[in-house]
């Protein structure tokens, strides 16, 4: 069975915003009922050393509609300085990357798996096949920084589990 470019890149990147979608907006409510900050979740961390709720929510959208962009024109970067945004901004940021990419036709994705995409930071680089740009950079990368915001919501008392990291998952024949 072969699986398409598009199922592999989109198709999964839209299950996993679905995902973080669902998971944003019950915390939302239980932090709301239970009378925990929303301000204090977005700049929570795991340990010291870690970036806060708010980048790995942000990133979660740069690894998928900005990796998109980068299928498109063959350049990615780390995401610039992360924006000061609310709960409400980071719910919002997510929604906009899954409508982008619900807008992408299967056509045009499948169109640019023979591209190539150069991962600068600095004067590092790395050059990628689409392919291996979407299974060895983003899913990785989209999975971490999903996880952890969804282990951050957990340690904050969210009753959320694994149905809801998956989100709305392919299923049928």
């Amino acid at each position: 069975m072969a699986v398409s470019f598009y199922d592999t890149s989109v198709a999964t990147y839209l299950q996993t915003l679905g995902g973080v979608i669902g998971f944003l907006e019950k915390g939302r409510e239980h932090c709301e009922a239970n009378g925990i900050d929303l301000k204090q979740v977005v700049e929570t961390r795991l340990t010291p050393d870690m970036n806060p709720f708010r980048f790995q929510v942000f990133t979660v959208a740069h690894m998928t509609s900005g990796a998109l962009k980068a299928l498109q024109n063959g350049r990615f970067a780390p995401p610039g300085p992360v924006p000061d945004l609310d709960y409400a901004g980071l719910q919002q940021l997510v929604a906009t990357a899954r409508d982008e990419l619900a807008k992408v036709s299967r056509e045009s994705v499948e169109a640019l798996e023979g591209n190539t995409v150069t991962f600068s930071i600095g004067d590092f680089k790395m050059q990628f096949t689409a392919a291996n740009f979407v299974l060895s950079f983003t899913l990785p990368n989209l999975f971490f920084h999903a996880a952890t915001a969804y282990d951050m919501l957990r340690m904050k008392g969210v009753p959320i589990g694994k149905a809801n990291f998956l989100g709305p998952m392919r299923i049928g024949a």
